[in-house]
This record gives C-alpha cells, structure tokens and sequence, in this order.
C-alpha cells in the first residue's frame, strides 16, 4: 500500500485518516521498523491539506510510541510499532464487532455452539 494513492473520504478527521494510513501501511509490512514514513509536507500536498493537519495524524503516532523524530532528517518507524497497532485495533474489533455481535446473538437466542459455527462457515467461505 502506497499511502500517497489512497483517498481521504468525509467519514472522519483528516488527521485519523492519515494516522490511519500510515499505521495500515505498518501493520501489511509495506513500512518496517525504523523506515521514514512520508513528512507532513509531502501528506499535504498530495493531499491538498493544511501541513498542520498531517503534523496532528503524525504526531497522535509519535504520542502512542508508533512513530519516532530524528531531528531534522523525519519521523520513523519504531520498533514496537506493529505490535502496538495490532493491540489497539485487536481492542477496536472486540469493541465495535465482538460486543454488538454477542448481545445481538443474545436477543436472538443463538447458542455459543451455533455462533462459532457461522464463524467457522464464514472462515471456510473466504478462499
């Protein structure tokens, strides 16, 4: 993934998307540890956005230890960064998927055993 070919949509802040793209990028081995990421002025004029604004997604990296500032050459790629990420959108999944999915299973008076079979069925479907 090339995070200057992707699109921003109105879904959400400019700054999450790029934060965003930027850790996708991590997580699918596209950008390694210790490996520059694009600075906030080439974000920006891909983009077409505010550099202040790419500065915020980058740094809301820098602050969860994803990204790290080498003075005056650009912002890399720490070491931990991929384990971090998948941590945070494990929690996310369980949050917005999981839970919905198990209260929902609840109303509907779905066992344990018919769940994990859709879960099995719909892992078997996905080749």
């Amino acid at each position: 993934m090339n995070i200057l070919t992707e699109r921003l949509n109105e879904d959400q802040p400019i700054f999450i998307q790029i934060a965003e793209l930027i850790e996708t990028s991590i997580v699918e081995g596209d950008r390694l540890a210790n490996e520059q990421v694009p600075s906030t002025n080439e974000f920006a004029k891909h983009y077409q956005i505010n550099p202040a604004t790419a500065a915020k997604g980058i740094n809301l990296l820098v602050d969860q230890g994803i990204l790290f500032k080498k003075r005056g050459v650009g912002m890399f790629v720490t070491e931990d960064a991929k384990q971090i990420i998948l941590a945070k959108r494990q929690e996310r999944f369980y949050t917005h998927y999981v839970q919905p999915l198990l209260q929902e299973a609840k109303r509907i008076s779905l066992t344990q055993e018919q769940l994990l079979d859709f879960i099995k069925e719909g892992f078997s479907h996905e080749d």
